[in-house]
């Protein structure tokens, strides 16, 4: 039962021992209800003493693969060679978890809205209190997260790389493609880097479902990370494989209504002028043809074929 964990009004790490993997209930806000609204904690506390490093996933309710990649961290931990603190958050978007969907109740993206507000609105203060409670527990940063609904990605990277630090946590990743992106858009990334915590974010491929190749990608990669940080002592596995590093990315939209066909893959590199995607009508007749604009690879793509006027195509990224 759920209910078995202790619950908590903030993250004391001192008040647990040395040695050992806490689960509790971390209260943030309250629902209409007036039951309190509780994240789950995964706290592994080191033999030795050191610095903290945060696991986040489901900032967005429908990311699910970035929850089973924080618990199969904590379910291989042997704390005994553990050298500082491992705080797991597998869920942060509790009310959009709940309810099977992306966004907060309120509509709100919270990964545009951080660091939020006190006085704000409803996801403004969810928003304000996660980092006033848990974020600024973290000395370290790798948040979780996969594509939205009607859409698939690659396993890719945002990082700033222009900081050796995120740089070298990105590299450790092994991800298929990496995008050079300083956080400056109200993400979780963004307000981290903000108070000096390095982070990069890890995109572990698509929403609602568990998809065991990529957790299993994102589980080497953070198992790297720690090892280089010097929480763990695991094996750091050498990338194989040819890792694209994009110096931009942007998305494709259509500009009319209709059936959409997207001709290309994950990963597939184009050239300017590539046949991307075929937008027909109801009666099968074709509406328009759509082209790469430049020449990219494709790091995610839409997959549902019902499409508006300015719906999405390509998430392109330019090397």
């Amino acid at each position: 039962m759920n209910r078995q964990y202790p619950i908590s009004d903030e993250i004391s790490i001192e008040d647990f021992p040395e040695n050992s993997i806490n689960y509790f209930w971390l209260n943030l806000t309250y629902d209409g209800l007036g039951q309190p609204v509780q994240l789950p904690i995964m706290l592994a506390r080191g033999k030795h003493s050191g610095k903290t490093i945060g696991l986040t996933a489901a900032v967005h309710g429908n990311e699910l693969n970035g929850i089973s990649v924080i618990q199969r961290v904590f379910n291989g931990l042997d704390t005994s060679k553990l050298s500082g603190n491992i705080i797991g958050i597998p869920v942060v978007n509790i009310p959009a978890f709940e309810a099977g969907v992306r966004f907060f109740t309120d509509g709100a993206d919270i990964n545009r809205i951080m660091p939020g507000r006190l006085g704000g609105n409803v996801s403004e203060v969810y928003a304000h209190l996660f980092i006033e409670k848990a974020l600024k527990k973290f000395d370290y940063l790798l948040d979780l997260h996969t594509a939205s609904f009607g859409r698939v990605n690659s396993f890719y990277i945002r990082s700033n790389l222009s900081k050796d630090l995120t740089k070298k946590l990105t590299e450790l990743q092994h991800a298929e493609i990496v995008v050079h992106t300083p956080p400056s858009d109200g993400t979780l990334r963004g307000v981290a880097e903000d108070l000096g915590i390095p982070s990069i974010t890890i995109e572990v491929g698509n929403p609602n479902t568990f998809q065991r190749k990529i957790i299993k990608s994102g589980l080497e990669g953070i198992h790297n990370v720690l090892s280089y940080l010097e929480f763990y002592p695991y094996e750091i596995v050498e990338n194989k494989d040819e890792t694209i590093v994009c110096k931009k990315s942007y998305w494709l939209y259509t500009d009319m209504g209709g059936l959409l066909t997207v001709h290309v893959e994950l990963v597939d590199k184009v050239e300017k002028g590539t046949h991307i995607a075929t937008l027909k009508n109801v009666f099968g007749n074709i509406i328009k043809k759509y082209y790469a604009s430049e020449k990219g690879v494709v790091i995610g793509k839409s997959i549902s074929p019902v499409n508006h006027t300015g719906g999405r195509i390509i998430h392109l990224g330019v090397e």
